[in-house]
């Protein structure tokens, strides 16, 4: 089982600086996950190469 990868992302609504957990053995992963400032949702979308995050985004769920 692999260790969980810390990813910093910044929320599309209040623009702090949040820390994620991401399964590095999942090459392609979206999901919605709550802003731990603001409470809302963001759409995080991630590619991971060789179990390390390739890119990130982050983006409003009603976009």
């Amino acid at each position: 089982m692999s260790a969980l990868e810390s990813v910093l992302v910044q929320c599309p609504y209040c623009w702090e600086t949040l820390e994620i957990s991401v399964d590095p053995s999942v090459s392609e992963q979206e999901y919605v996950e709550d802003c731990q400032v603001c409470c809302q949702p963001i759409v995080l979308t991630l590619q991971l190469e060789d179990g390390q995050v390739s890119s990130v985004e982050a983006r409003p769920e009603n976009e």
